[in-house]
């Protein structure tokens, strides 16, 4: 590159590179989307009970949390490249095996090995998009990762809906002698391939490198990037962020050298990653079928619904692609709360104007189902112009470069851990406590959010990279 050229930023190579880097965020809604609609067919197999169930669906967030935490450390020894590699192979084996699998425990194994490839994706895919684009556009470009996510969620539920419909059930079989539920998890196959060939197209993190003392390297990329001048001054701005503190990261930099204590922003981090799922917005994208038939739904209809919900989440989604970077992060975060809190609200009501009839079936009569569906879809609609990217894009840029991949560890440990009490406790809770203890727990969850928020996130919008603070 020479000349005006050879200093901009290069916007279809980074276009390109976080496409790629965007695919984990499809795998990992796909490998969590997949299990929506294959219930009947695993209770069927393995003869589940409803705590048995729960834990055959939520035996993927194992996996996740233990790979969320061991990929943020690891990134920072391997790189953010090459751990995203291992994630991809993981995908691979896990839908092969899934499908595949003769009991229980075989099943939980291979969901636990998906996990560890979704909760490593989960973090390393935002964190590695904020370290290769530039402040201006950050949070526009980390936010594909939330579509990314609600893509692979809606390919599920639309690969699960064709199979069970062609198939006549997700109990029946289908190609060679098969069950219908078993191809909706080998078909994740595909994806995860593809995955794993088009890392191989893209650079290493150049924070990354720089850390490890490969700086010519670092450089290369970022001029790459950013163009000749721009990419120059990264790199001093990078050395010079580095510079105060001249080891590899590691886990006891979470401690302040000042207080003896864990920095603030690793509690903020937690805090955000558990709000986002003590608003059980998984319990819609793992038990939506589930969760409308109980009301009265069909199931090809309640698969429907699925798609519908993954539909309304990517429009949710764009529209915070194009005003992330221009309102904020805390404005999109407060919003999504409050608007959570009213639509949850608004289900558990509903839900408390369910009726069993005769023959033991419930369902809600009246206008009560249309206010429900059509409050649960609002409510995805919050979530998704809201906390579901705007709390990857925080993860992925709110830290210090010194800490970021020890405090995604625990951020992502967190999200995870919270992500499988909600999940494993819902089909017991569903049943003993009923839907609308459950939902209004959701509701005051929601609402304590926005006072969370409004107390201890600090707006990152625009803010560089090395002049995070922590």
């Amino acid at each position: 590159m020479d000349g005006a050229a050879g200093n901009r930023a290069n916007i279809g190579f980074i276009g390109a590179i976080v496409a790629v880097a965007t695919i984990g965020g499809f795998m990992f809604g796909y490998d969590s989307g997949v299990i929506n609609g294959t219930q009947d067919g695993l209770e069927a197999a393995f003869d589940l009970s409803e705590l048995g169930t729960g834990f055959n669906v939520g035996a993927i967030l194992i996996g996740c949390a233990a790979g969320a935490f061991g990929a943020g450390r690891l990134a920072d020894i391997m790189g953010r490249r090459k751990v995203m590699m291992i994630s991809a192979v993981l995908f691979l084996v896990s839908a092969l095996l899934a499908g595949a699998a003769g009991s229980s425990g075989w099943f939980i194994l291979a969901r636990i090995i998906g996990g560890l490839g979704v909760g490593a994706a989960s973090v390393l895919s935002p964190a590695y998009i904020s370290e290769v684009t530039p402040a201006a556009i950050r949070g526009r470009l980390a936010s594909i990762q939330q579509i990314m996510i609600i893509t692979g969620l809606t390919g599920a539920f639309v690969a699960n809906w064709a199979l069970a419909s062609v198939a006549g059930g997700s109990t029946a079989e289908f190609w060679y002698g098969y069950e219908a539920w078993r191809w909706m998890f080998w078909l994740q196959g595909i994806p995860a391939l593809v995955y794993l060939l088009a890392l191989l197209t893209i650079p290493e993190s150049p924070r990354y490198l720089m850390a490890k003392g490969r700086e010519a390297e670092a450089e290369a990329v970022l001029v790459k990037l950013l163009g000749r001048d721009e990419g120059s001054r990264k790199v001093v701005e990078i050395r010079d962020s580095l510079s105060s503190d001249q080891h590899r990261p590691r886990l006891s930099d979470l401690i302040s050298k000042t207080t003896g204590k864990v920095r603030p922003i690793v509690y903020v981090g937690i805090g955000l990653a558990i709000f986002q799922q003590m608003v059980g917005i998984n319990v819609v994208f793992y038990y939506g079928a589930v969760l409308w038939q109980s009301v009265g739904f069909s199931e090809s209809d309640a698969l429907l619904i699925n798609i519908v919900s993954g539909t309304l989440s990517i429009l949710a989604c764009l529209v915070t692609v194009l005003v992330i970077d221009k309102v904020g992060r805390k404005p999109l975060l407060l919003i999504g709360s409050a608007g959570m809190t009213v639509t949850l609200g608004t289900v558990a009501f509903a839900f408390s104007n369910s009726v069993t009839a005769a023959d033991g079936s419930v369902g809600l009569p009246g206008n009560w189902g249309i206010i429900a569906l059509i409050a649960a879809n609002l409510y995805v609609i919050f979530f998704n112009v809201s906390w579901g990217p705007v709390m990857w894009v925080m993860l992925g840029e709110m830290f210090p470069n010194q800490i970021r991949g020890s405090a995604l560890a625990f951020a992502g440990l967190a999200q995870w851990l919270a992500n499988f009490a909600i999940s494993v406790s819902f089909p017991w809770a569903a049943a003993n406590i009923g839907l609308v203890v459950t939902y209004s727990f959701f509701a005051i969850s929601a609402a304590i959010s926005y006072f969370f928020v409004m107390r201890a996130v600090h707006e990152t919008r625009g803010v560089e990279l090395e002049n995070m603070e922590g």
